[in-house]
This record gives structure tokens, sequence and C-alpha cells, in this order.
């Protein structure tokens, strides 16, 4: 009988076996690009959030201000609105559209990478597809990653979802110009989060106001 569920069908191995391996390839191909990407001296960063969470207006914000050179990859299932707004701003940016996936892998932001070229000691950032929960298993090369939670999410969020808030290296608040008007609670958020992830900064920051937003720019530079 099956350890796992107690049916008498023991595919379950298989799958968790195709599962293991698929990951292992991703994890391979993803450390060859940080090594590739660290020679050049480039660092990449991992955007993941729910969707509606104020990625995209961040990184309109960030590539506007922050001074360095900088370029992005765009995840969505469909469209190219967001690759599209950052290309306004003047910086390269390639959208990758994911079909029914709910997460970017290695082998879509190597491509990725291999379009946008990015020039040595730059800063690539790669807004996942907005989703809690798939994003946190795939390692995309990336030199960091960044969770982003916002206000109108409510302050239980990182017990909700607390496999990619603990690989977060930084913890972005945004939409903190709303909290006169919401019901939200920051020491309880800050509660929740610890519980969870007990060592990443947490920054508050407006994407729409600005505020916080040297903290941010810092935390890049650093």
């Amino acid at each position: 009988m099956c350890a796992t569920c107690g049916c008498e069908d023991h595919s379950h191995g298989t799958v968790i076996n195709l599962e293991e391996r698929l990951l292992a390839r991703n994890d391979h191909l993803a450390a060859h690009t940080r090594e590739w990407l660290g020679s050049l001296g480039v660092r990449a960063y991992n955007l993941m959030s729910s969707p509606g969470s104020g990625k995209t207006t961040l990184l309109e914000r960030t590539v506007r201000e922050l001074g360095v050179p900088c370029s992005v990859i765009e995840g969505d299932q469909e469209t190219t609105y967001d690759a599209d707004r950052i290309r306004a701003t003047g910086v390269p940016a390639v959208q990758v559209n994911t079909g029914a996936g709910c997460h970017l892998d290695a082998v879509m932001v190597r491509k990725a990478l291999a379009e946008l070229e990015p020039p040595a000691g730059s800063l690539v950032f790669v807004e996942n597809v907005g989703n809690l929960v798939c994003p946190a298993l795939f390692d995309l090369g990336e030199t960091a990653r960044v969770v982003i939670l916002s206000v109108t999410e409510g302050e239980d969020k990182p017990l909700k979802y607390p496999h990619l808030v603990r690989t977060g290296d930084v913890v972005l608040l945004n939409k903190v110009d709303l909290l006169p008007y919401l019901d939200f609670s920051s020491g309880r958020f800050l509660r929740c989060l610890r519980q969870v992830n007990p060592h990443a900064p947490v920054l508050p920051v407006s994407a729409r106001t600005g505020e916080g937003l040297p903290d941010w720019y810092a935390w890049l530079s650093r």
C-alpha cells in the first residue's frame, strides 16, 4: 500500500522521481546561468509576488531612477503589456509568455538573457508570473530573490504562503501610502513574516509616491 495516501497504486514514486529530475535539470542550468552572469558582473533579481502587488509599477520607477544600466525579463501567461510599459522607459525588456504555466523556469530565463545580452556590470530584473506558490520552486540563476507583498493583501500572507516568503532575500511591503485608509497592522504583518523568514530585511515602500524607495535602491547597490 502506498505510504503517502494509502492507495494500492505505487505510481506516485514515478511521478515524484520525474519531478525531482525536472527540478534537478532546472537547477543545473540555473547554476550555469548564475556563474555566467557572475563572470560578467551582472546581478539578477527575481521579483515574486501575487498579481496586483505593484511589481511592474515598482520596476518602471526603479529602472528610471536607479541610474545604472538595467534590463528586464517580464513573465506573464499572456500579453506583452508589462514589457511594453518597461520599454516605454527606454530600458530593454523581453516578454516571456508561459501560456498555462504559472512560473518562469531556468530555460525561459536563459533564452531571454540571450536576447537581452545584458552588458557587464548591469542589473537584470526578472518579474516572475504573479503567483505566491510555484515561482518559489524554480531557481532561475538569480543573484537574489525579492518578495513583494502589499498592504491591500492583509497581514497574514506570509503565513499562508510560507515557502515563497521563506526564500526571499528581501521583502518589500508595497502600497504603504494606502495605510491610512486600511485596517492593516504593520506590527502583525511583521510578526507573521518573522515566523517564516526571521532574517530578510523588510522595506516599506510605495511605488506610486516613491516613499521608501531610497532604501530599496540602497539595498540594490549594497
